[in-house]
């Protein structure tokens, strides 16, 4: 660890700060600062690049950091998981911090999607995740607290009231804050393996302490055991948390959004709709007591993993102001719910879906969709789909098909193989939607890239069955099979259930010199939308970082970067200037050349 002295920058305010990954602790990435506006923006440079330093190819690094900004200090993770304070006016280090010789030479490069800050008078904390530790560290001097858990870390191994050594666990995505606790969730297998449960834990901010744990696999006699075989929390996995939280200070509620329980793909041993997997789930955010729940999928076998937590929006509804939850999904779905009581705003209705023909599964017979909104991403697959960018491509994926299972969402997998659409990144991904609460609108950029799942049998395994791994379906020359758009922005009306507009978000530069309008792109990271009239979005396979009209979706600025930017930007204000800054970290799930840049743009 090196440190620097820290003098903090009083000069900001908190309506510049931008104090939550999420923007609000609803995760809303709404800023009310207006100074970089539509008339103005396509004037933004880079006013300082900080570069980590720790990024590489081999093994291939990624960021997907979204930073924080309190009294003009902002903190954030690297390639590497180190957590680093910078003075958020000119980029400059503060401190830095490496988890390094806590998680000792077997760690490996994960992923961190950001810090929690916490304060109370003189008191102020970063907490954060390496490996499988939970770290606390001073805000000002980024050393570790002794007296939280064992000399500044709890390792989340333990306490979970199950017994997971050797299994895999982690956490991703940053916890949230409510009172003098913090709140997490977790990354585990997906099997065919044994993986560990998913539970949620909060922890005293000060001690490190176990508050209280929410089984997200409920044991024998909680509420939600009867959706499960008799026992099935002993050895089921999966079912947790992984894209982080919501949290409505008022109430005292925090909010989940839970992935499939595992095996991910077949589910032969654990029958039933399997709570509180890929759920919305509210808690008591002082006891961890459940207060209500939403099912988005019943016994999920696809990964449609609830891949962030919703956003709290305030919508008008039925001519009144209602506080909802709005839960976008994988399937390219939103789930809009009353907040306090978890019931569906606009109509969802529980449709037959087909069954399964592996031997043991047994599918739930129905599955739910809401009427409104409608779905902002494909949902049917048909061989008018298939690729048109050339005779040859179509021909061979036109063979691919005809050769594989495909339909609706809902299609079962299969040994035939089965192709998924809109794919296991999605539609949504843990990068969420953003949302303005001057206008209802939600904005959310998706995916629509074909995955084909192809089942095999495996009697010697934990499970009966595996899969041949998660394949791209592309056609010979390496772009997706089926007809573009690839990825998407839209703007959603929240109050109608109404999709303003969408367009293609991203592109391939080859084909657009060929003369193809933009494709879009698979994307990895999520927006942001502030008051002055602008949604900010990097996130494409493209490289690219983009500002757009939040009212029409026409392209205002863009800037090409030197990795990609797969992460979520902030916006905050420092001595009267507005700063947007973005992760270009590259590498990860898209597959391009690693980067190691957080780079601040702002007028001249």
């Amino acid at each position: 660890m090196r440190s620097f002295p820290l003098l903090l920058i009083l000069a900001a305010t908190a309506a510049g700060d931008w104090r939550y990954s999420g923007g609000d602790p609803g995760a809303n990435r709404y800023s009310s600062l207006d100074q970089i506006q539509r008339s103005n923006v396509a004037r933004l440079r880079p006013a300082w690049t900080y570069r980590t330093g720790d990024s590489t190819a081999r093994p291939a690094t990624t960021i997907e950091c979204t930073p924080i900004v309190v009294n003009g200090v902002m903190y954030l993770t690297t390639a590497r998981l180190k957590a680093v304070a910078l003075n958020a006016k000119t980029g400059k280090p503060l401190w830095t911090f490496d988890p390094a010789s806590k998680l000792g030479p077997e760690k490996r490069p994960g992923v961190s999607r950001g810090v929690t800050y916490w304060e109370a008078g003189e008191d102020r904390r970063i907490l954060y995740t390496a490996g499988t530790l939970l770290f606390a560290l001073d805000a000002r001097t980024g050393r570790l607290i002794p007296s939280f858990g064992k000399e500044g870390s709890v390792d989340l191994i333990q306490q979970l009231d199950r017994d997971i050594i050797g299994l895999t666990y982690g956490v991703t995505s940053p916890g949230v804050i409510y009172r003098n606790l913090i709140i997490l969730g977790s990354t585990v297998g997906e099997g065919p393996r044994p993986a560990a449960p998913g539970h949620v834990r909060a922890y005293d901010v000060r001690t490190g302490e176990r508050a209280w744990i929410f089984h997200t696999i409920p044991h024998a006699g909680e509420y939600g055991d009867h959706s499960w075989e008799p026992d099935a929390w002993r050895t089921a996995g999966g079912a947790n948390d992984w894209g982080g939280m919501t949290v409505d200070p008022k109430r005292g509620l925090v909010f989940l959004g839970t992935g499939s329980a595992a095996f991910d793909f077949y589910g032969g041993q654990r029958l039933g709709a399997n709570l509180f997997a890929n759920s919305v789930v509210a808690l008591d955010a002082a006891t961890g007591k459940r207060v209500w729940h939403f099912q988005t999928v019943h016994h999920d076998v696809w990964d449609y993993d609830l891949p962030c937590p919703p956003n709290l929006v305030t919508v008008t509804h039925d001519g009144r102001k209602v506080d909802a939850a709005a839960q976008v999904t994988k399937t390219g779905l939103v789930f809009l719910l009353d907040r306090e009581t978890g019931r569906p705003l606009f109509d969802v209705e529980e449709r037959d879906v087909p069954a399964s023909d592996l031997p043991g599964e047994r599918l739930w017979p129905t599955q739910p969709f809401p009427v409104k909104p409608p779905p902002f991403s494909r949902q049917t697959l048909t061989e008018r789909d298939v690729t048109n960018l050339s005779d040859e491509s179509h021909k061979a994926v036109l063979d691919i098909f005809r050769r594989s299972r495909y339909g609706n969402i809902y299609t079962p997998p299969s040994t035939q193989g089965t192709i998924v659409l809109p794919g296991f990144h999605g539609g949504a991904n843990w990068g969420g939607a953003s949302f303005d609460p001057a206008t209802g609108r939600l904005y959310v950029n998706s995916g629509e890239i074909p995955w084909i799942l192809t089942m095999v049998q495996t009697p010697e395994h934990f499970y009966p069955f595996d899969h041949e791994g998660y394949i791209r379906l592309q056609d010979p020359d390496g772009y997706p099979a089926i007809a573009p758009p690839w990825g998407r922005l839209s703007a959603i009306d929240l109050n109608r259930g109404e999709i303003l507009w969408q367009i293609p978000l991203g592109e391939y530069p080859e084909l657009t010199a060929r003369g193809l309008p933009p494709t879009g792109t698979e994307q990895i990271g999520g927006s942001i939308v502030t008051a002055g009239g602008l949604v900010f979005v990097g996130a494409t396979k493209d490289e690219k970082f983009r500002a757009l009209d939040k009212d029409t979706g026409k392209l205002l600025w863009e800037t090409k970067l030197d990795a990609g930017a797969y992460a979520t930007p902030a916006t905050y204000q420092v001595d009267g200037k507005q700063y947007v800054v973005i992760a270009a970290g590259g590498g990860g799930k898209l597959d391009t050349r690693p980067g190691d840049a957080f780079i601040a743009f702002a007028l001249p």
